[in-house]
């Protein structure tokens, strides 16, 4: 079900960035820079879901396999790839959802990620939210200027 929800929302990216290229052929939509800012604010709102849903997945498959039946404890997100010596006292997990992380604990309180690639997923998350935000800002604010420049000519 996680992986279809990340593909659901990287189709949803996919459709709303071919609206975006659209806005380069004749026949676009008027006024035009703030349809593309709109597309643009959907395109990268449609992304930040899609990399966020494969990361929440992860942790959720993660914290669902630890304590389920033999040889589930510790977690096998914290054993499985990992060599003897990094797994070396090994006395539980951490994980959450905001940010992504599943965090293997020591029993000296030492700390190691179960999957390195929390971090590009957290980064391009925040990163692809915010953009959608300041794009959708962007085309308030075009209609803005847009709907002033039209009253100062009347």
């Amino acid at each position: 079900m996680g992986f279809g929800v990340s593909i659901v929302c990287a189709v949803g990216a996919l459709v709303a960035g071919a609206g975006v290229v659209a806005m380069a052929f004749p026949g676009r939509p008027e006024p035009w820079p703030v349809h593309l800012l709109r597309r643009a604010a959907v395109t990268a709102a449609w992304a930040a879901a899609a990399v966020y849903s494969l990361g929440l997945f992860s942790v959720l498959v993660s914290e669902w396999d630890f304590n389920d039946g033999a040889n589930s404890v510790p977690a096998p997100a914290c054993r499985d790839g990992f060599d003897p010596a990094t797994i070396q006292g090994l006395s539980h997990h951490r994980s959450s959802y905001l940010p992504l992380r599943f965090d293997c604990v020591r029993d000296d309180g030492s700390v190691y990620s179960s999957d390195a690639a929390y971090g590009w997923m957290n980064g391009a998350s925040a990163a692809l939210a915010l953009s959608a935000a300041l794009f959708a800002i962007g085309a308030g604010y075009a209609t803005e200027l847009r709907a002033r420049g039209a009253a100062a000519a009347s």
